[in-house]
């Protein structure tokens, strides 16, 4: 009896985690998208593009092909412009090599009938001087380390590399802050375009969340200070974006209540005032995260 009761729960058990996971194995909609499921494969760096120029390879190609079962899958950290990259053999976005690297990746996940964003990303501060092209220094919203504890991947030989401190960044100047928010909408006018999907990453080591800080950013032009201007820089990249590729086609990761670098929290303020102060209407990807 005792044996007949534990197995009765277990199948009452089992039925009800099915009803509450059914969904998650079925069809849906996210913009003009059909998802086969609602299983999203993450950002995950792994740093294996081709050297010399960052290139994305068949490696990758066959990597995210192997995953294209997901719902959708975000690239790896893909950085617009050489002073983006802040770790070793992360694949770039700017070149025609990287450009032709990636539509071999995209063909094969779209063979497998996949959906795949490009999750674009400049680190900032979070970068090392041997990352940057010329040895120099880093590029951020203000000339403040990203401290001691935070470590990059820097290449200390052919296919050998080390965890290294981040650099002092040099703040950007507003003139190269307006040229680097054309960055990405300028990368994406390319072959690649309409076979591209944006992920936008604004959380943690991304140039975009440290004009987001009042740690990080310590400006005294209109991408500081207040709240409002703080996020500036996350309409203006947004935006522009949304202009090249279709609204439809761009999402946002974003955080109100994030972990920095060099910080335990920084609120931004409540989750439902924050959304409709740096989106462009009408967007159709939003994640939230904490």
């Amino acid at each position: 009896m005792l044996r007949h009761g534990v197995s009765v729960i277990l199948k009452i058990r089992y039925i009800r985690i099915c009803n509450k996971t059914k969904n998650l194995f079925s069809p849906t909609r996210l913009g003009p998208y059909t998802l086969k499921n609602r299983v999203v494969l993450p950002p995950l760096t792994r740093s294996r593009s081709s050297q010399p120029g960052d290139i994305p390879n068949e490696l990758m190609a066959e990597y995210y092909a192997q995953r294209s079962s997901a719902g959708f899958m975000v690239t790896e950290g893909t950085q617009i412009e050489p002073r983006g990259q802040g770790y070793a053999w992360t694949p770039g976005i700017y070149s025609s090599r990287q450009v032709e690297g990636w539509k071999k990746v995209t063909r094969a996940v779209h063979e497998k009938e996949g959906i795949i964003f490009a999750q674009l990303w400049h680190v900032g501060r979070v970068s090392h001087n041997s990352l940057q092209p010329c040895n120099a220094s880093p590029v951020a919203p203000s000339a403040i380390p990203a401290g001691e504890n935070v470590k990059v991947f820097i290449e200390t030989g052919p296919g050998e590399g080390a965890l290294a401190t981040a650099s002092c960044p040099r703040a950007l100047e507003k003139r190269k802050l307006v040229r680097l928010s054309g960055c990405t909408p300028g990368q994406l006018r390319t072959p690649l375009m309409p076979v591209l999907t944006v992920w936008k990453f604004t959380v943690q080591m991304d140039t975009v969340n440290q004009f987001m800080s009042s740690h990080s950013n310590k400006r005294e032009d209109e991408y500081g200070g207040s709240l409002h201007n703080r996020l500036r820089f996350l309409r203006e990249v947004t935006q522009a974006v949304a202009d090249v590729v279709g609204k439809d086609r761009v999402g946002v990761r974003f955080a109100p209540l994030f972990q920095t670098t060099d910080e335990v929290r920084v609120y931004l303020g409540p989750w439902k005032m924050i959304p409709m102060k740096p989106i462009p209407k009408p967007l159709k990807f939003l994640k939230k995260s904490e």
